[in-house]
């Protein structure tokens, strides 16, 4: 980096702070480099194409609630079908996915309630019932169905107030006149459903999420009767971004 810093005759890292960051030299920097390692990454896909190939490493941001196992499997289907492909998967919060998606940092982010924009294209994936979690003790626990009125009054364990999926719950529960105790509130579901597993309260999650912990008898997930009430999830990339055959690959698989 000091020789580069030497070459320009400008600084690119400001050394005087921790972390050290990126100067205004720096950042324009970095875009550079990007933007080569874009077009280099571009050429790579193009060669492969000639050669009619699918190849080359997809590089994936998903919200932890994805599911490990699930991105597990995905990483081993995915080569297991194209042996010169593989994937790269990195989780973070949904704002983290769609900084990475507009920075050219992955080809693909997966996330809940997808939003497009001037600059992110979303694809629509899949949707997700949502169900009333609860502790198997807890008297809604043995229910076959749950209506929204039987939420009055319960401790309820909800997702921070800056995610889509809080927002949607408060707008559910105002149109069906119902309030809970927000007991506590976290940003992720795995944390949720620990918390409802110790019996602090219940919550509504996606159904797919809490497969793992109703077969173990850690959790009840009670069928919720609200017409609409889902979960969308998509997938994001960058508008300007020409996908590369293993990105379209990976997506085809998603479908």
């Amino acid at each position: 980096m000091q020789d580069v810093e030497r070459r320009l005759g400008v600084e690119l890292l400001d050394r005087s702070k921790r972390p050290v960051e990126l100067t205004a030299a720096g950042k324009l920097y970095a875009k550079l480099c990007r933007d080569v390692l874009r077009r280099e990454e571009e050429f790579q896909q193009a060669i492969h194409g000639l050669k009619g190939e699918v190849a080359g490493v997809v590089r994936v941001a998903s919200i932890y609630s994805i599911g490990l196992s699930e991105m597990s499997r995905l990483q081993e289907e995915f080569p297991r079908r194209y042996p010169a492909a593989s994937l790269s998967v990195e989780y973070m919060r949904p704002e983290k996915i769609y900084e990475a998606v507009r920075e050219d940092r992955v080809d693909l982010g997966m996330v809940s309630y997808p939003e497009a924009s001037r600059e992110v294209a979303a694809v629509a994936w899949r949707e997700e019932q949502m169900q009333v979690a609860a502790p198997p003790g807890h008297r809604l626990a043995s229910r076959s169905e749950v209506f929204p009125a039987d939420l009055n009054g319960e401790d309820f364990i909800g997702f921070d107030e800056d995610l889509q999926i809080r927002r949607e719950l408060d707008r559910f529960f105002r149109a069906h006149g119902v309030e809970v105790r927000v007991v506590m509130h976290f940003d992720n579901i795995h944390t949720i459903k620990e918390a409802v597993a110790l019996g602090s309260g219940i919550s509504i999650l996606p159904e797919r999420t809490m497969v793992e912990e109703t077969a173990q008898g850690r959790l009840a997930a009670v069928k919720l009767n609200a017409p609409g009430l889902v979960r969308p999830v998509g997938i994001i990339h960058r508008k300007r971004k020409q996908l590369g055959r293993a990105a379209e690959a990976f997506m085809d698989l998603l479908r």
